[in-house]
Formats: C-alpha cells, sequence, structure tokens
C-alpha cells in the first residue's frame, strides 16, 4: 500500500505487501520488500534496498547503497521470521548495512531515535542500538551489543559481540573493545582501555559540575576500593547521591557476558 502523498520514482521496486506512509519519498532503483514498513517522512535517496520484516520510523532518511534488513551474517540463522525495527528522525548514510535479529538472539535488532550512523557502517543481527548515537565511519558493531543512549564510536573501530556500551560513552577511533564500557567513559586505543570520563560530551548535555564531580569521585573508587569490582560499584550508591552515579551502579550490576573495561 502506498499512501497517496508518497513519491516513489517510476525506476523503484516496491513489491506487493509493503507499506509506504505519507509523505515518504523512494528514489531511483531503490527496492524494498513486501513486509516492510515506512513511516511517515521517510526518505530512500536512491539505490537503497530494504528488505525482510522491517519497520524505518517517522523522517528518518536512508542514502545510497544502503542495505537495510537483509538476512543475518549467522551461520545459525536458519530462515526464521524476525525482525529489524529502526527509530525515528536517523540519518543512515551510503553503504550502511543493518541486520535483523536471530532466533539465539531474541529475534530482534532494534535501532532507537536520531542517531547518526555515517558511511559503511554496520550493525549486526540482534543488536539493541539507544537514543542520539553517532557511529562514525566504518564502525562494526558486532551481534548481540547493546550500545545505549548518547553514545559516539569513532572511525573504523570495531564492537565485540556481547558487549555493552554504557550511556554518554565515547569510543575513539580504531579502536577494537572487547569488554564493556561504563556510562560517560572515555575509551581510546588499539585494544581500547577506558581513559577517563566523557567529559566533553558530559559538558555539551549540561551535566552539573557536582555530577561530574560524584563520577570521578566514584571510578577513582572503582579504581581503588576493596572488594570485587561489583561490591566497589555497589557501595558507590552509599557513597554519592548522584544520578549519574547510580546510572553507573545499574550498569555494572547488570546481567553481561563479557568482562568491564577498568579504571586504570
Amino acid at each position: 500500500m502506498i499512501d497517496p502523498s508518497a513519491t516513489v520514482h517510476p525506476s523503484a521496486v516496491v513489491e506487493a505487501g509493503a507499506r509506504i506512509g505519507p509523505g515518504c519519498t523512494v528514489g531511483p532503483f531503490c527496492v524494498i520488500g513486501p513486509e516492510v514498513v515506512l513511516c511517515e517522512g521517510v526518505t530512500l535517496r536512491s539505490h537503497v534496498v530494504v528488505a525482510g520484516d522491517t519497520r524505518i520510523g517517522d523522517g528518518t532518511t536512508i542514502f545510497s547503497f544502503a542495505c537495510i534488513g537483509e538476512i543475518p551474517q549467522d551461520k545459525k540463522f536458519g530462515g526464521e521470521r524476525t525482525t529489524l525495527r529502526i527509530g525515528a528522525r536517523n540519518r543512515i548514510r551510503e553503504h550502511v548495512t543493518m541486520n535483523p535479529g536471530t532466533e539465539g538472539g531474541g529475534g530482534e535488532t532494534r535501532v532507537g531515535d536520531d542517531g547518526l550512523f555515517m558511511a559503511g557502517c554496520h550493525v549486526a543481527h540482534d543488536a539493541r542500538i539507544g537514543d542520539r548515537v553517532i557511529l562514525v565511519n566504518n564502525v562494526a558493531i558486532a551481534g548481540h551489543v547493546i550500545v545505549e543512549d548518547d553514545v559516539i564510536v569513532g572511525g573504523l573501530s570495531g564492537v565485540h559481540q556481547f558487549v555493552r556500551i554504557g550511556r554518554g560513552a565515547i569510543i575513539g577511533a580504531l579502536s577494537m573493545v572487547t569488554a564493556d564500557v561504563l556510562p560517560h567513559g572515555l575509551v581510546q586505543g588499539p585494544r581500547a582501555q577506558l581513559d577517563g570520563l566523557n567529559l566533553v560530551g558530559l559538558k555539551r548535555r549540561g551535566v552539573a559540575r557536582s555530577e561530574i564531580q560524584a563520577l570521578r569521585g566514584a571510578l577513582q573508587m572503582l579504581r581503588q576500593g576493596e572488594g570485587t569490582f561489583a561490591e566497589r560499584a555497589r557501595r558507590l550508591e552509599d557513597e554519592y547521591d548522584s544520578d549519574h552515579v547510580r546510572d553507573l551502579v545499574r550498569f555494572v550490576t547488570g546481567a553481561s557476558d563479557r568482562h568491564f573495561l577498568v579504571p586504570q
């Protein structure tokens, strides 16, 4: 079904069953599969492929040669019905690939709102990407990865499967991230290391100086306190009356299949 207000170029292929919402623009030589839903105001520039059970949120723009919703790059995938859900107002640049989930990973890949996915990025099966995330050119997000809100991942970086990246963290370019990244952490280096706080990001978001000081103190306690890493994290709530520190504790004590990048 194509809404009367949508614009579809004559060279585009829109298979029967696809739903093209109000105000959408489908450019030249795009291919849209039968289970695809484009919500209001979605723009596909040209030569975009959208396949599978994929829903793209309002106002998202996808640039040329992106391939969205094709089957996962996972040998265990057996053709089961899985989904890809992309939120609103995302900018998905040239040659980006995003795959749906797998049965073993929960069956869904989810991307939040207001993200920027620069040229050549990959979001693998069963990943969960938060709001306002920026993936710089040629970033590779492996399967089952969780990227929370307001994260920036620098160009040519890779994130290992099952890793979690906490809210507000920043990953420097050319980093290989194989362990969980604490919220608001600054990570850099070829074998990524936690190198402090993402102070620039905290200040840009208007975080109060008292909250930043609390996070600094919390990192120091995690670095040098007694007990295991998790035990030190739980004690932080008794030491600091801070929403950002509570978020840090939530992240450290949450379920994970990886170890942590710890303060040096």
